[in-house]
């Protein structure tokens, strides 16, 4: 089945099997997606030296653009086939430290959908559970195709 032929949920699903790369992105801050469904997603990321400002700590960047992520595809779960999001608004509060080379969870769902806009909230925390940041989103919704 081509990607355009697909719903957002479909595409993230088969990401999460291994059937389609992940985006380029996770390259430059290693994340993966773990779960989809209607609505919420799961992601896991991991900082490393790379991502260090210049005090020595994980950058802040690197939470926003993990929330940001996980925000945007909750919506993207729900969106039908040939139809994309883009953020207009990411609002994140950081709570504690970012560790460096541990395994990180991102959860994600999404608050309201209408024709043009989705709201979601997401949250960020070490594998023990520490809350390290929270994000909430708005995304437009477009058509593509």
């Amino acid at each position: 089945m081509k990607i355009e032929e697909m719903t957002g949920l479909e595409i993230l699903q088969a990401m999460t099997r291994g059937e389609f790369p992940h985006p380029s992105m996770a390259n430059t801050i290693p994340m993966q997606i773990i779960k989809a469904e209607e609505g919420t997603v799961v992601f896991s990321a991991i900082a490393d030296d790379r991502h260090l400002n210049p005090m020595g700590g994980v950058h802040g960047g690197f939470a926003s653009s993990v929330l940001d992520t996980v925000t945007g595809c909750a919506i993207h779960t729900l969106l039908g086939c040939g139809v994309g999001y883009g953020t207009i608004d990411l609002s994140i509060k950081m709570i504690r430290p970012v560790p460096r080379n541990e395994e990180l969870i991102a959860h994600a769902r999404v608050l309201n959908l209408s024709r043009s806009l989705g709201i979601s909230e997401g949250t960020f925390k070490s594998k023990a559970g520490k809350l390290l940041a929270t994000a909430t989103t708005t995304c437009m919704i477009k058509k593509l195709i």
